[in-house]
């Protein structure tokens, strides 16, 4: 690793730790970013709704009549009783420039604006491209760090396979953090890293280790399957309490409503069987007009309630014995939802189906889901009140016809995000305590998913993205100016500042053409030097190139395989895929998959372009597994596209 002088240094490489190396990064201070995947993104790189914003220049143009304070209203209610004033503040108030520094800095498509569940106006941000709007996100700002870790590797490290294992607190008082012990996960090895410490380390979601944070506080849902990637167990909430740090709300743990089941998979549709993962059905499936229905074809929920209440309404019914259950959507919504659609369907997750294939499939009169989808209609309208309180009709008439195409996916509460965590205050620095005082820890702080007390009772959709960014940028805004402080008072360095500053004066005469160079230590010594005078300047060295990153250097080798010999590796200990013409054996890459292993296992011996399309930049595969790459297929060329 290079030696960096003086870092900040930025636990996670989820958007949260990103916005935050970045915005340290633009700051003036060298970062380092340690990671203990091989692959950066996180959890993040998983979100499919968007990213939340109120009174953003998006919203303007497309005349939406939001405002800061219906946004902070919102996310007040859905905090409920553990709402902190303070944090949803810096929340709400800071959401329209974090959509803008994305926009601006990084160049960000974010104008398809959706309502959410809770939220009394769209204000959820999301791109036009063909891709989940996390990943899309995300990738940019760690293709972007990534960049600048080799174009100024001075300024920028990156630590992957790495994780940090505790703090280094000063001896003399354990509020005071000086750094971090981390080990790499592959070399074995051990080490330290000095500077202020930023805590970006995600949640807990997926923690099913023997020391089970889950299991601790929520072992009523411990068993549900979850939406997270397994690097999610709550690794900066265990260092932070064991260093005496507080913890706050760790019992409250969102059950999101709709986790995909594979259509044809009936033990787990059934319930007979209990995946440990599965795949997230965006939020704006629901917020575009999707309707849930039980297995008699009726509605029992308001669509667009908040995500707790959606799902505590989905357990009542399973308790009656009325699932399974399944989000349909009509024709309407293909135009906002086209690549979500595309996207579960392609991977067995949402069918196609006309009105009287979908009556057979739930075993019901087609009349009976008229019947349901009239009444709804009609509360549309406004002729009636709808009887579970909904107020935003998203693309009705819902018409429910023999002969016209619905796009339906059966769903289940999943483990989605966990609201509690280490205890912030209003900077982000995280608190220090035994029960009886408290203060903020010198020289750590925390952003995202690892801190607690920001999204209260339960966290609304579209502000997972959005506290990333907020709090990842001021912990970083925090973290610097507390590195400079620290560093104009280390005696060394703050007595040669300060010697050079007085040192030297400069005055500048502009009658005379002349300028006059003081130095403080021999006042007599003074030199006044005509302007004329003064030595031509040089014309300044061309700068270096900049080192190109080793990914634009690959080339796909030329040896070529058929798709028949490609299909003969189609296991998960033999794992051969295509991708974009180019054969790949992907089976020491899946477990560093953020999106786990089954992603692509599912995909082994076959051609995996699409879904690869939906999520991916081509760029990943030069970048984290170049190594995988076998070569071609027969008679074909590659259209991957290396920049």
């Amino acid at each position: 690793m290079a030696d960096l002088l003086n870092p900040v240094i930025v636990v996670g490489g989820g958007l949260a730790g990103l916005s935050a190396a970045h915005q340290a990064y633009n700051r003036g201070a060298n970062v380092v970013l340690v990671d203990k995947m091989g692959f950066l993104s996180g959890n993040s790189g998983k979100a499919t709704s968007g990213i939340n914003g109120a009174l953003t220049r998006t919203q303007v143009s497309l005349e939406i009549k939001d405002s800061v304070e219906q946004f902070y209203q919102d996310t007040l209610a859905t905090a409920k009783d553990r709402a902190n004033p303070e944090l949803i503040r810096v929340l709400t108030y800071n959401s329209a420039d974090a959509v803008h520094w994305l926009q601006e800095l990084f160049g960000l498509d974010l104008s398809v604006v959706s309502r959410l569940g809770g939220h009394s106006q769209p204000r959820t941000h999301r791109g036009r491209d063909a891709k989940f709007p996390g990943m899309a996100i995300t990738y940019k700002l760690l293709e972007t760090l990534e960049n600048l870790a080799v174009e100024e590797p001075d300024r920028v490290v990156i630590l992957k396979d790495t994780q940090v294992v505790d703090l280094i607190a000063a001896d003399d008082d354990k509020s005071v953090i000086r750094g971090v012990k981390y080990k790499n996960l592959k070399l074995k090895e051990r080490g330290e890293l000095v500077g202020p410490v930023i805590l970006a380390t995600g949640g807990y979601a997926a923690d099913f280790t023997k020391n089970s944070l889950l299991r601790k506080y929520r072992p009523d849902i411990v068993d549900l399957p979850s939406t997270n990637g397994t690097h999610a167990t709550g690794d900066g909430q265990k260092i932070v309490m064991k260093n005496s740090g507080v913890a706050i709300d760790m019992d409250k743990v969102q059950v999101h409503p709709t986790g995909l089941i594979e259509y044809d998979d009936l033990d787990a549709v059934h319930g007979k069987k209990q995946p440990r993962f599965l795949f997230l059905g965006a939020e704006a499936l629901r917020g575009e007009g999707g309707i849930i229905l039980n297995k008699n074809g009726e509605r029992f929920c308001d669509e667009l309630g908040t995500r707790d209440y959606v799902s505590g309404e989905i357990q009542k019914q399973a308790d009656l014995g009325n699932g399974p259950f399944r989000l349909v959507l009509n024709s309407q919504s293909d135009e906002r939802l086209s690549f979500h659609i595309k996207h579960y369907a392609q991977r067995k997750l949402m069918r196609d189906m006309t009105g009287a294939e979908l009556a057979k499939d739930m075993g019901l009169d087609l009349s009976k889901i008229q019947a349901t989808l009239a009444d709804y209609n009609k509360a549309a309208t406004g002729a009636v009140k709808d009887k579970f309180g909904k107020k935003f009709f998203p693309t009705t008439p819902f018409d429910m016809e023999k002969g016209n195409t619905y796009h339906v996916a059966f769903i289940a509460r999943v483990l989605h995000f966990t609201m509690g965590g280490v205890k912030i205050d209003d900077l982000t620095r995280v608190i220090f305590g035994d029960g009886s005082s408290e203060k903020p820890f010198d020289g750590l702080y925390a952003a995202g998913e690892v801190a607690g007390g920001v999204h209260g009772h339960n966290r609304l959709g579209g502000s997972s993205l959005l506290a990333c960014v907020v709090f990842g940028r001021l912990a970083a805004d925090q973290a610097t100016g507390f590195l400079m402080r620290r560093l104009s008072q280390e005696p060394a360095l703050s007595s040669a500042a300060t010697d050079r500053l007085n040192q030297i004066n400069l005055h500048i005469n502009p009658q005379t053409k002349s300028f006059t160079v003081s130095f403080s230590d021999d006042a007599g010594a003074v030199t006044a030097v005509p302007v004329a005078e003064t030595a031509p300047k040089k014309k300044p060295a061309p700068a270096a190139p900049k080192k190109q990153p080793e990914h634009t250097q690959f080339r796909i080798p030329s040896k070529e395989f058929t798709a028949e010999e490609v299909a003969k590796h189609n296991k998960a200990d033999d794992c051969w895929v295509i991708v974009k013409n180019v054969v790949m054996d992907l089976t020491s890459f899946l477990d560093n998959h953020p999106g786990g292993r089954e992603s692509i296992v599912k995909y082994a011996g076959q051609d995996a372009t699409e879904s690869f399309d939906m999520l991916h930049e081509d760029n990943v595969i030069a970048r984290y597994a170049p190594e995988c790459v076998l070569g071609r297929l027969k008679g074909k060329t590659p259209q991957l596209e290396i920049k």
